[in-house]
This record gives structure tokens, C-alpha cells and sequence, in this order.
């Protein structure tokens, strides 16, 4: 007979034996996964290499909605209509939009009525992309010179109609809103970044393609090319990664790469390309979403992931994840709905139902159509989604209209247990993306008073913090031997960004030395970041440095002529130099891409004072009051006519 005390081991090694298994299951990393092609070492070969062998795959593959999420402006691609009813009215702007094709390239025409209906500003851009599968939106992409920026129209396929982009409303920054890989890196493919840029690409491939799912290629190909074969209806094949051989966890962390929009933070030392099929999310980024009261009712497009979270079915069935109901090569345009009730069937009896026999034939017996319906997201304009909360009594097809709500935190979709520095960071980039708003400081403020990490850590995050509250000489006084501000500290970060927040602060109090060196150390990383050159190019001219100063916008200019800020600073740089027929074209040129920027205003009317023509600028320094009715700038002119 075994003693109590063997008895006891025996069934604690159990015990440990079978948490160890579980933990591995649930809380896997990229290395407890025998997948091979998800080291660095391995390279990516490209679609066409993968059609190759995989034709049929390939073929309906291109049919899908990630199949056709990124193309070239072509009237094969998009699903609007054009016209001269194909007209979008910003109102709050009062700017027109006219979308159309001529020879078949695509134009967005942005043009302003006077009072007596004549044109009075008019600015026209090339589409270069279409952006979206067309299932629900076509959205349009400018490339100027490798930079890419977002057009302010985006066609609405299920109502078919025309209307500002998704954010533009009330916020519309023209041709302005530059993409970053942040988001091009999940309608597209691997696109190629010119190093040292934040938005300028020298490649750009069309769609999502196969690698975005299963990794990097090369080492399955060189295996198949030598004959090594597997026949994975037995066995896996591991030189490549195939979702449905991933945990729940690490298939979910997949397709949430891009099905989880939310505030997306990348990890110290990580991009928006790291991340590779087999690897957990977390490796690379943490993604955190703003929860409220009524979050159970409304929700933003790209959220599918959440949302199935949130499901009782998901929750009680260990095995249920995207890929039970969706097969990715295979457009859910001509997906049966059969394919999906069978998944509800293989634990729902068909006669688990409680639905009146004439409903549910109304219905088709769809099971999605009552606990998955179809609903409006709070983030897209005019579409209507599946909501993959699954539910008995799902809220969202009967949530009317916004309801009174309160802001309850944001919530790390990546991690259980996030850090303080996580959390601050989180509620640092939330003000920056989603919501500006001093409770987002506040928030972020609390957790990095909580944080222990290392001073060199946390400095980033605070300069970040203080930067978003304009506290420049809080800014100032957090730098390590601050005493002795003459040189950028050694053992400040070079991410760019904290040299670029430093600058601000010393340009801000009146150091534009300081603030110089500042916008140099941050463009040692970032050098084709037209912003920090703006930035240097200002510092320059308060620095009196005319001659370096015009180097730098003209250079910016080079890079992307429809810069407004580079042509009024290189504008008055002429001024400082006495050629004021060129600052005055200069002006011109800002103010034809922008007609409303208020410093273009004030320093066009300057120069029209001097040169007699009063009435001219008083016209324009009243438009610099109707755009901002507290400027300064157009009082002070005003004043002096």
C-alpha cells in the first residue's frame, strides 16, 4: 500500500504536469511552436511564388476582401460612381469635393463657392490607391513622391453614396493626413518604408497576400524545391506556419493583428512589420481600446475580435476562434450561409430554437441573422457590419441612436496584467489618436507616478506626457543635467520623437540654439521627416540663419511641393532677404493649397501693407478673423490699417 506521503507527490506531479500543460497551451510565445519560417533569418518570397504551386488557393484568394484591400486607382477597381452628382459638401468647411476619372486616372477636385457662385479657391490631386475591398467603403490615397496621404472623400458602397472620410468630419485636414505603416500595414502587404521617413514608401504592393498569414516563404519553398514533401493530411508541415495548427491564442493574436482596431502601441524597439504569424501580439505591440458604458452596444468597425470575445460561445468552447466559421480563401460574398450554421450546429441542436416557425423562415434558418446581426459601427459613416458579438439577445440591432454614456478607462486587449508603463503609454497614445482629452492625461499621469521602472524608461513617457500638456519648462527641467542645456544629453533616447518633444520645448521658451540641436538629434532618425525639417528650417530663421534656413524648406519643397508651412516660412525667409516678389508667390502657392491657413493670411496682408495696398489686406486680415476669431496676428494688422 503506497504511504499518504507518496500518494500526495504522486498526485501533486499531476497536478504540475497538467498546469504546465495548459499554461503552454494558453499562454504561448512565437518559440513553444515548432514553426520554422518565423525566424529572422528567413525571407519573404512573394505571392507569385506561392500561386506557383498553390493556383486554386490563389485564385479565390484574390476574391476576397483581403485580396482586394489595396489596388491602384483604376476604374477596374473601384465600385463608386462618378458624376456630376458625385459632389461631397463639407459644411462645417465649406469646401466641395468632386471625385472623377479622366483618361483614365482618377482626380479629386477641391473647390470653394464665392457669394455670387463663382470659384473662388480650387486645388486639384491625383489619386494614386484605393484602399478597401469595396464590400463596404472605397477610401483614396495620394503619392507624392513615395509620401502618402488620405484624400477627404471616401465612397459608401452599401448606401452608395459619396461622403467625407471616416474622421474628416469636423476635422478635415484637406490632402494632408499622412498614412503611416501603422495603418498601411493592414490593408496592404509588406510595403517597403524609406528608412529615416514615417510615410514615404518606395514599394507598394497590392492586397494582402499570402505571407501576411503564414510567414515568410523561402525556407518552405527551398524545402519543397528539394524534394522534401509532407503530406499534411497526416502531419504538419512546420517550414511554414498554417493558422489552423496554432493555439486558440496565437490564431486569435493573428487575425487581431488587423481585426482589433483599437490604439495600437508598439513595444521599445519594434515596428508595425515585426510581427509574424505564430508569435504573440504582445511580442510586438499592445492594443488597447476605450471602454464606456454602452460599449456593449456600440462599437467600431474593425473590432471583430472583440467582439467575439465577449461571446458566451466563445467563452464556453475552447476551440471556437475566426477560422471556425470564416475560410480565409474564400470571400464571405459567396460563403453559404450553410458554412456557418454548420458551425453553430456542431454544439446548437437545429432544434435548440425557440423561435416562432414563421420567424425563423423568414430568416432562412440563419442563425447569424438574429444573434449576429447586421449593425451601424460608431467609427464608419454609412456601413453596416456584422456585429460578432454572439448573443441570445444581441443589444446592437436594437440600439436606435447614441445613448447618454461615461468613459470607464481603456482596456489592454494584449496582455492580463499590462504595466503601469504600459498603461501610461497607452493612455498617451489614446489622447494622440482617439480622444484629446485631459482625462486621457490624467490617466497617463497616475500610472507613471505608479511605474518602478528605470529612470532612462520612464523619461520618454514623461517628456511625451508633459509634451501633450505644453508644460515646456516641466519639459525642460526632466532632462538629465539640465543645468547645462547646451548639447543634447547622451543619455537622452534616440527614438526621434523625445529630441523632436525637447526641441519644442526649448523653441516654445525662446532657445531656438538649443531647440536647434534638439530637431538635429531627432532628425538623426526621422531625416526625411518633413515636419522635423520644418521644424529645423523655423529654428533657423529665429536664429537669423537665412541662407541654411531656405535650404532646408526648399529641400523640404523637393520632397513634397504641397507643403503650406514650408512655402510661408520660405516665403518670409524671402522677406528677411528683401525679395518680396518671390515671398508673395511664395504666399500664393500656401495659400492655394489651404485657403484658410491663418499665418499665410496674416503674413500675405503684412506684405501688402507695406506695399501700399491697404485694401487688399484688410480684406484677407478679415478672412484671418472669420478662420480664427481670436488671432492675434489679424487684430495687430487691423490695428496698423
Amino acid at each position: 500500500m503506497l504511504s499518504t506521503k507518496k500518494i500526495t507527490l504522486f498526485f501533486l506531479a499531476l497536478l504540475v504536469a497538467w498546469c504546465f500543460s495548459f499554461c503552454k497551451k494558453t499562454s504561448a510565445t512565437s518559440a513553444d511552436f515548432p514553426f520554422r519560417n518565423v525566424r529572422d533569418s528567413v525571407a519573404y518570397v512573394g505571392m507569385a511564388t506561392c500561386a506557383s504551386c498553390h493556383k486554386d488557393i490563389h485564385e479565390t484568394f484574390q476574391h476576397t476582401g483581403m485580396g482586394r484591400s489595396f489596388d491602384h486607382a483604376t476604374l477596374q477597381k473601384t465600385t463608386a460612381k462618378f458624376g456630376s452628382h458625385a459632389v461631397v459638401f463639407d459644411s462645417l468647411r465649406n469646401f466641395y469635393y468632386h471625385p472623377f476619372f479622366k483618361d483614365s486616372t482618377m482626380f479629386v477636385l477641391e473647390y470653394r463657392l464665392g457669394e455670387n457662385g463663382d470659384t473662388i479657391h480650387r486645388r486639384l490631386e491625383k489619386i494614386s490607391y484605393i484602399v478597401g475591398s469595396g464590400q463596404h467603403t472605397n477610401s483614396h490615397i495620394l503619392d507624392i513622391n513615395g509620401y502618402i496621404y488620405q484624400a477627404p472623400v471616401t465612397w459608401y458602397t452599401q448606401e452608395e453614396r459619396w461622403d467625407l472620410a471616416p474622421g474628416f468630419k469636423g476635422n478635415n485636414s484637406h490632402f494632408g493626413r499622412w498614412l503611416t505603416e501603422e495603418c498601411i500595414t493592414c490593408h496592404n502587404n509588406l510595403p517597403e518604408q524609406v528608412p529615416g521617413s514615417m510615410n514615404r514608401f518606395s514599394k507598394m504592393p497590392t492586397g494582402i497576400q499570402c505571407e501576411r498569414c503564414h510567414g515568410p516563404g523561402k525556407l518552405h519553398v527551398e524545402e519543397k524545391l528539394k524534394g522534401i514533401l509532407v503530406d499534411t493530411s497526416k502531419q504538419a508541415d512546420y517550414s511554414i506556419v498554417n493558422p489552423r495548427r496554432l493555439p486558440r491564442d496565437l490564431q486569435m493574436d493573428l487575425c487581431q493583428r488587423c481585426h482589433l482596431q483599437g490604439v495600437a502601441v508598439l513595444n521599445e524597439g519594434k515596428t508595425f512589420f515585426d510581427f509574424k504569424p505564430g508569435m504573440r501580439l504582445s511580442e510586438v505591440l499592445n492594443v488597447y481600446l476605450p471602454r464606456y458604458t454602452d460599449s456593449h452596444e456600440r462599437f467600431i468597425m474593425a473590432s471583430q475580435a472583440d467582439r467575439l470575445r465577449m461571446s458566451e460561445c466563445f467563452k464556453n468552447s475552447p476551440d471556437l476562434s475566426c477560422i471556425t466559421c470564416h475560410q480565409p480563401h474564400r470571400s464571405v460574398e459567396i460563403t453559404p450561409a450553410s458554412q456557418y450554421n454548420n458551425a453553430c450546429l456542431k454544439c446548437h441542436a437545429s432544434t435548440a430554437c425557440t423561435e416562432k416557425p414563421e420567424l425563423r423562415h423568414s430568416k432562412s434558418d440563419n442563425c447569424a441573422s438574429c444573434h449576429m446581426p447586421k449593425s451601424v459601427s460608431k467609427d464608419i459613416p454609412h456601413v453596416r457590419i456584422t456585429d460578432h458579438r454572439i448573443a441570445k439577445h444581441n443589444e446592437a440591432k436594437t440600439v436606435a441612436a447614441p445613448q447618454k454614456k461615461a468613459f470607464l478607462g481603456i482596456q489592454n486587449m494584449t496582455q492580463a496584467r499590462p504595466s503601469p508603463l504600459d498603461m501610461a503609454r497607452g493612455y498617451l497614445a489614446t489622447h494622440d489618436k482617439y480622444i484629446a482629452s485631459p482625462v486621457m492625461l490624467d490617466s497617463a499621469a497616475f500610472y507613471l507616478a505608479k511605474s518602478t521602472e528605470k529612470a532612462e524608461r520612464l523619461l520618454p513617457v514623461r517628456i511625451h506626457l508633459l509634451f501633450l500638456k505644453e508644460d515646456w519648462k516641466g519639459i525642460l527641467a526632466s532632462i538629465p543635467n539640465s543645468s547645462i542645456p547646451k548639447f543634447p544629453n547622451s543619455q537622452l533616447p534616440t527614438d526621434g520623437w523625445t529630441p523632436y518633444r525637447i526641441g519644442e520645448a526649448y523653441s516654445n521658451t525662446g532657445d531656438a540654439e538649443t531647440a536647434l540641436r534638439y530637431f538635429d538629434l531627432a532628425l538623426q532618425t526621422y531625416p526625411l521627416h518633413l515636419d522635423f525639417l520644418e521644424k529645423k528650417g523655423a529654428a533657423l530663421l529665429a536664429l537669423k540663419r537665412i541662407a541654411e534656413a531656405k535650404k532646408v524648406f526648399e529641400n523640404v519643397l523637393k520632397l513634397n511641393p504641397d507643403r503650406p508651412i514650408a512655402l510661408l516660412n520660405l516665403g518670409y525667409a524671402n522677406v528677411l532677404t528683401n525679395n518680396l516678389p518671390q515671398a508673395e508667390k511664395l504666399y500664393n502657392e500656401a495659400l492655394a493649397l489651404d485657403p484658410d491657413y491663418e499665418q499665410a493670411l496674416v503674413n500675405k496682408a503684412a506684405l501688402l501693407i507695406f506695399q501700399g495696398k491697404k485694401a487688399e489686406a484688410k480684406r484677407l486680415l478679415e478672412r484671418a478673423l472669420v478662420v480664427n476669431p481670436e488671432s492675434v496676428g489679424a487684430r495687430e494688422g487691423l490695428g496698423r490699417l
